[in-house]
């Protein structure tokens, strides 16, 4: 658990030197592109209905544990929800410590506001982006099998990069949200495991 905190620390340092750096903004420039109305409104499906499906994963695992009595089930459920919370906590409180300002703030000449009400709290990390990745992750550890990995992270890219395209976030700002996803999961996976004192032993079929 040690090393695990010690790596997500260590990975968003590393992002976080990303700030200075031309990259961040020209990839985002490329990204965010002029006024699309078809694409725009693609995206901003992606990004306003991601909560829904956030919030989703802990509840079917519930349900699905509670209809097929599966303790196992029920118990991923649970780290499910508490990953999310975890990464909302860890969110919440890196805005308040690096304190960044949105791109289509910062840059209104180049970045284009696709999203309405644009957001104006800070922008590192992605809170869209940390809550989809640890839905994403914690579900994967729950059904380790391809069919569930590839579209879980899949969906969490997609809102990744609806953040960008609408010109609310940094790409350093959504690989953050990311490690902050994916570290909130595994933290919380380990920590089940811990307290049930047993490794998740379920098979589910090919």
């Amino acid at each position: 658990m040690k090393k695990t905190l010690l790596t997500f620390w260590a990975l968003l340092l590393f992002i976080t030197s990303l700030y200075a750096q031309g990259p961040d903004l020209n990839i985002l420039k490329g990204i965010n592109g002029p006024i699309s109305p078809g694409a725009d409104k693609s995206w901003r499906f992606i990004t306003k209905k991601a909560i829904y499906v956030d919030a989703a994963v802990p509840a079917g695992l519930l349900i699905a544990g509670f209809v097929n009595h599966d303790d196992d089930l029920k118990i991923s459920g649970l780290q499910a929800g508490a990953s999310i919370l975890v990464a909302g906590g860890s969110t919440f409180l890196l805005k308040k410590v690096f304190g960044r300002t949105r791109p289509y703030i910062a840059h209104p000449d180049v970045i284009t506001v696709k999203e309405f009400p644009g957001p104006t709290d800070a922008s590192f990390p992605s809170g869209h982006t940390s809550f989809a990745f640890a839905a994403a992750t914690s579900l994967s550890l729950a059904v380790p099998k391809w069919y569930v990995i590839a579209p879980s992270f899949l969906y969490a890219g997609a809102v990744g990069y609806s953040r960008m395209y609408l010109g609310v976030h940094y790409p350093s700002d959504v690989l953050g949200g990311a490690v902050v996803g994916v570290g909130s999961a595994y933290i919380t996976w380990k920590a089940q495991q811990w307290l049930t004192g047993k490794k998740h032993k379920k098979t589910y079929p090919e």
